[in-house]
């Protein structure tokens, strides 16, 4: 079974983010960029898969700017066996919406027919939480969301979700779409060897016009600001004090 990864390049989690002056959107300018990380849970989980017998091959693609490549090689030395980059924007600074992305992913899917898609079930940076849905509506695929566990039995692959209220298993029909959350797995770290390796394995480079799919955006960001900042607290003396605040303030 081969078993297909989308991957992102974002900004690295450690990374506080800044916004410009103009507030059109983040500062990326010397910026450390990285793996978004519930997609390399997804890459962990495919090495797992394969380790285990049940998966012979693992191909990650990533959509967006050429510098994307740096995010498939770490893919790639971690384990993948090939990597398809998608270039899809010439500015770091724009981000391919979830439709365009899944609609590119669809047709390497009709490409590549790998018997499951691991996915991260979001990207830090723009939180939009559809790119899997999407696909697995534009394949007509099952789909397994937010999982915390997964085994893949034949021709049916068994997902534990995280829901709100606790954990649900559900039992779908391969093939089919598996995005996956933070508790599923611990990434394994790229060891030097595998580093000098991956750059050696087959990364295909494609464009969007390539498989025909306008990547424009549809949405506009009208304007982006920081984060409230966080009003310095109060010490008060009794309890009969803080009541009194607490109703100050609306609270009780």
């Amino acid at each position: 079974m081969k078993v297909l990864v989308p991957v992102k390049r974002v900004i690295d989690y450690n990374v506080k983010v800044r916004v410009k002056a103009d507030g059109t959107g983040v500062d990326l300018a010397n910026v450390k960029m990285s793996m978004n990380p519930f997609d390399e849970i997804a890459v962990e989980e495919a090495i797992r898969l394969k380790e285990a017998g049940k998966a012979d091959e693992i191909v990650v693609v990533s959509i967006g700017v050429k510098q994307s490549q740096e995010t498939l090689r770490t893919a790639l030395a971690m384990g993948a066996d090939r990597a398809i980059l998608v270039i899809a924007a010439d500015d770091v600074h724009t981000d391919i919406e979830p439709l365009a992305v899944a609609k590119i992913l669809a047709k390497v899917v009709e490409e590549e027919q790998p018997g499951v898609v691991l996915a991260g079930k979001q990207a830090i940076d723009n939180d939009m939480n559809a790119t899997g849905q999407m696909l697995s509506a534009l394949l007509g695929w099952s789909q397994g969301t937010f999982a915390s566990e997964l085994d893949i039995d034949g021709d049916k692959a068994v997902v534990t979700r995280e829901v709100d209220g606790g954990l649900q298993t559900i039992k779908v029909n391969m093939p089919a779409i598996i995005t996956v959350d933070l508790r599923l797995n611990e990434p394994r770290y790229a060891s030097l060897p595998n580093i000098m390796k991956a750059k050696k394995k087959p990364l295909d480079e494609k464009t969007a016009a390539d498989y025909g799919v306008d990547v424009t955006p549809r949405l506009e960001i009208v304007s982006t600001t920081e984060p409230a900042s966080r009003a310095a607290g109060i010490i008060v003396g009794s309890v009969d004090e803080l009541v009194e605040k607490l109703k100050e303030a609306g609270a009780v």
